[in-house]
């Protein structure tokens, strides 16, 4: 049986498809929420592109494609138990939003910005991430 996370990523790649850009963004937002407070991996990965990029000054550091992705991910929400949570969206343009969110974890509570691309097929090409 598929897992909740696996359940909102099977949602949201129809959703993307067939329904308003606002909506699918703060759903893909949603999306990687689930699986990276979860700790799940495998789940967030498969919401990005191969060659996905995320970059993070607050990191110092660019994270290319799955591999990349996957070290962020278990360096910065695994590595502190850093917890999210959706504050609000703002459209960017058709496939990119600004997602501000507010992190706990190991290093105390931080409120996040992170502008998210997608491509026309729904998953996530770019995360362009910083610190408020």
């Amino acid at each position: 049986m598929p897992s909740t996370t696996e359940r909102t990523l099977e949602s949201v790649s129809v959703k993307l498809n067939r329904t308003g850009t606002a909506r699918t963004l703060r759903e893909t937002a949603d999306a990687l929420i689930a699986p990276t407070n979860a700790f799940d991996v495998k789940t967030a990965l498969a919401l990005f592109t191969p060659d996905a990029v995320i970059d993070d000054p607050s990191t110092g550091r660019h994270f290319e494609g799955h591999e990349g992705i996957r070290d962020y991910i278990e360096r910065y929400f695994i590595g502190y138990h850093t917890v999210t949570r959706f504050l609000s969206i703002e459209t960017i343009k058709e496939t990119q939003g600004r997602v501000r969110v507010d992190f706990t974890g190991d290093f105390g509570h931080e409120i996040g910005l992170r502008d998210i691309s997608v491509d026309a097929d729904g998953p996530i090409t770019r995360i362009d991430a910083d610190l408020e």
